[in-house]
């Protein structure tokens, strides 16, 4: 009876014992390729398919590209434009009145007032015309205004006679030139201004001192050429700066040169630089 138990026991514990322990399954860990930015390329498995691997790639440096174009595009946003001219004369009419003196003369004070009138065929060219009168505030000597101290020294001290001869109208047409425009701040004020030049001929008047010349009424040939008139060349240039788009101020500067005959006789070049300032004003008004 024993034994048949053992026999039993035997046929149940000893397949257990024969069976192999279970296998152990290693785990399975799947490769992804990671991108790291700011590198060109990706750091993946080796065992990846090679398309698939162009495509990140491709894609990678699509990405960059994009990113490039957007800076690009930013940077080209900010734009540097020259502002617009407010200030305009081309088909406009200035006019104003001007007053003056002659700075070279060393002998006489002649002090000037006239007008002027343009008219601005474009922004760079226009034509002038001027007009200007001299008076005479003395008749000669030593107590005669007009005359300097030079003209006073050579005449009553060292019984010089100075060849004195007086401004006192001239006219002339000219051909303006304004190759330069600009714009200036000053005390937080911005001042257009342009530089300009003119150029033509006109006519000019002068009238010869006798006291100065040591003649008097009875002197014929000192008297018949006494008054005259002559041709004269003109060239210039100055400085217009305008407060708005319709008034300004102008400085310049003026050469006359002419031929003056003496006591009927002798034939005199002379040169008068005047230089004279004006306020002027633009017609028609811009909107």
């Amino acid at each position: 009876m024993f034994s048949t138990l053992l026999t039993l026991a035997g046929m149940f514990v000893a397949p257990a014992m024969a069976e192999e322990p279970a296998p152990i399954i290693a785990p399975t860990y799947l490769h992804t390729p990671y991108y790291f930015e700011g590198l060109d390329g990706l750091v993946q498995d080796e065992d990846e398919p090679e398309d698939s691997v162009r495509s990140e790639q491709e894609a990678v440096r699509r990405g960059a590209a994009k990113k490039e174009e957007s800076s690009s595009s930013s940077r080209r946003r900010v734009i540097m434009t020259i502002q617009k001219k407010n200030f305009l004369k081309v088909g406009r009419v200035e006019i104003g009145p001007t007053v003056g003196a002659v700075v070279n003369d060393p002998f006489l004070n002649r002090f000037i007032i006239g007008a002027v009138a343009d008219y601005h065929f474009t922004e760079v060219f226009g034509v002038e015309l001027a007009i200007a009168y001299a008076p005479i505030f003395g008749t000669g000597g030593e107590n005669d205004p007009d005359w300097k101290q030079l003209s006073k020294t050579l005449r009553e001290e060292n019984s010089v006679a100075p060849d004195i001869s007086k401004l006192t109208f001239n006219s002339s047409l000219s051909l303006m030139f304004s190759p330069i425009y600009g714009k200036a701040a000053i005390f937080r004020t911005i001042l257009i201004f342009d530089i300009f030049g003119n150029f033509g001929a006109g006519i000019v008047q002068t009238s010869d001192d006798l006291v100065a010349l040591g003649a008097d009424e009875s002197d014929d040939e000192a008297v018949a050429t006494q008054n005259q008139w002559h041709p004269t060349t003109i060239i210039g240039g100055g400085l217009r700066v305008a407060f708005n788009r319709t008034v300004a101020i102008r400085l310049e500067g003026k050469s006359m040169t002419y031929v003056e005959v003496i006591n009927s006789s002798t034939l005199e070049m002379k040169n008068n630089f005047i230089v004279q300032g004006s306020a002027t004003f633009f017609f028609p008004n811009l909107k």
